[in-house]
């Protein structure tokens, strides 16, 4: 069924919302290509589902939602989702660098692409895009416990992966 004024609607949802769906789905895929052809998808399927979002003030969780059943279509048709064992992550001091060293955005959305999409999505939700654990929850139809520990296990996974390489490089160039 086609919606009165629907063109103009899902026009000013992209406007609002393209910056930040295209961000997420290069967080997600790694690659520009990728995330533009995610971000085209995910409007595509926006304006044909338009009567579908009852809140306009809810706009952004529901796109948000859309291009990650985009992203994870696509992942189950490839069947190349990464498998990477996080309960073999260590444990990392809690004591980090002062200051922190600079991470390469490069080495970050490698890292990213490293994790299982159910803990890369709520890692990036909520720092890259500022969504609060109930939004991530409702997003993901899970448990808010379950978003609180998807997210310390990336963020351990990052950890290991980011920081423990910068601190050997250290120790080896002050050798």
């Amino acid at each position: 069924m086609r919606w009165p004024g629907t063109k103009r609607k899902v026009e000013a949802l992209v406007q609002a919302h393209y910056a930040a769906l295209y961000r997420f789905a290069f967080r997600l895929s790694g690659t520009a290509s990728e995330a533009e052809d995610l971000t085209q998808e995910a409007f595509c399927q926006a304006q044909a589902k338009f009567g579908q979002l009852r809140d306009v003030h809810k706009a952004r969780g529901w796109l948000f939602t859309i291009l990650r059943n985009v992203y994870l279509h696509k992942l189950r048709d490839r069947k190349t989702a990464n498998a990477v064992a996080l309960d073999e992550v260590g444990d990392i001091p809690d004591r980090l660098p002062d200051p922190l060293p600079d991470i390469e955005p490069q080495r970050l959305q490698i890292a990213l692409s490293e994790i299982p999409e159910a803990f890369r999505t709520p890692l990036i939700l909520f720092y890259f895009e500022d969504f609060s654990y109930r939004d991530i929850a409702e997003q993901l139809e899970v448990p808010l416990g379950t978003v609180m520990s998807r997210l310390a296990r990336a963020k351990a996974f990052l950890k290991a992966r980011l920081l423990v390489p910068v601190a050997a490089d250290a120790a080896r160039g002050e050798a």
